[in-house]
């Protein structure tokens, strides 16, 4: 299954950048038929994760679902339909 994946590590305390890479990144998987998108925010404080967060429920619209790794809870899997 393919898969792409986004590291926040580098864009970390640039807002428009985070918004804009994620939502790239969401539409690409929508026009290439990606089925999942790994989103690493990173552990640090939480806060990223929680910006990360609140844009997927803003942008509802498109993806499917959103799950948390209960392995690693810096890392967020995105999927699609």
């Amino acid at each position: 299954m393919k898969k792409i994946t986004l590291d926040l590590h580098d864009i970390f305390n640039k807002h428009r950048e985070i918004e804009k890479s994620l939502r790239d990144v969401l539409v690409r998987a929508r026009q290439e038929k990606v089925k999942i998108v790994e989103i690493i925010p990173g552990k640090g404080s939480g806060q990223l994760k929680k910006r990360v967060l609140k844009f997927l429920e803003r942008n509802r619209d498109l993806y499917d679902r959103v799950d948390k790794d209960s392995k690693n809870w810096g890392r967020l899997f995105v999927r699609f339909k």
